[in-house]
């Protein structure tokens, strides 16, 4: 939860200094944004393809496995589509783009901002670090009234890394090997889903 909060932290400072004029110009292009996702683009195949785990557990996938992330996006997209109808300001596709991020809130919230608007990325943000906190705080509920799946599903991307420790904590070990997997499957498909949904007319 202290990585998510940091995260908001500087996020907060960003938007001070920008209100009170206190970066540079330079920092405000446009191209820098879009270099700045370029080069997060770059770091995280990085940390993907470095990760050895990462090919360990997609060799052993089999088709019970893959219903985990399936879950995942379609329990996801549905909510938020639903959401988008009770909020007059989000339209279906905004509020599927936000959702797609599936908690991984640094991709998800620069390419959003890059591909639509400053104001959904900063929603992106906000919404994306929210399901990591409220898992990390409710894992042991989720798991009680849900069963152990539950916060696997809840955590989403975030479930192959900063909420897997509480995932084995409350569902155990044998739950550790689908988080991973579905943490790992969601962090690869963020970025072409959220551009998908968002090149849709």
């Amino acid at each position: 939860m202290k990585d998510s909060l940091l995260i908001v932290l500087f996020f907060v400072i960003g938007l001070l200094a920008s209100y009170f004029n206190l970066v540079s110009d330079a920092l405000l292009q446009k191209d820098m944004s879009t270099y700045t996702l370029y080069l997060l683009m770059f770091v995280v195949g990085i940390g993907i393809g470095g990760d050895k785990k990462t090919f360990d557990v997609l060799r052993k996938v089999n088709f019970k496995i893959l219903l985990v992330p399936i879950t995942v996006i379609v329990g996801t997209l549905g909510s938020v589509i639903i959401f988008s109808w009770f909020v007059p300001d989000l339209t279906m596709q905004e509020s599927a783009a936000v959702g797609a991020g599936f908690g991984y809130y640094s991709l998800s919230s620069i390419l959003i901002g890059e591909l639509h608007s400053e104001t959904l990325g900063t929603i992106a943000l906000l919404a994306n670090v929210m399901r990591e906190i409220l898992t990390l705080i409710f894992a042991p509920a989720l798991a009680w009234a849900f069963g152990k799946l539950a916060p696997v599903v809840s955590g989403g991307a975030t479930a192959m890394d900063t909420t897997l420790p509480i995932i084995i904590r409350v569902s155990g070990t044998d739950y550790g090997l689908l988080a991973l997997f579905s943490g790992i499957v969601l962090t690869i498909l963020v970025p072409f889903l959220v551009t998908f949904i968002l090149s849709l007319q």
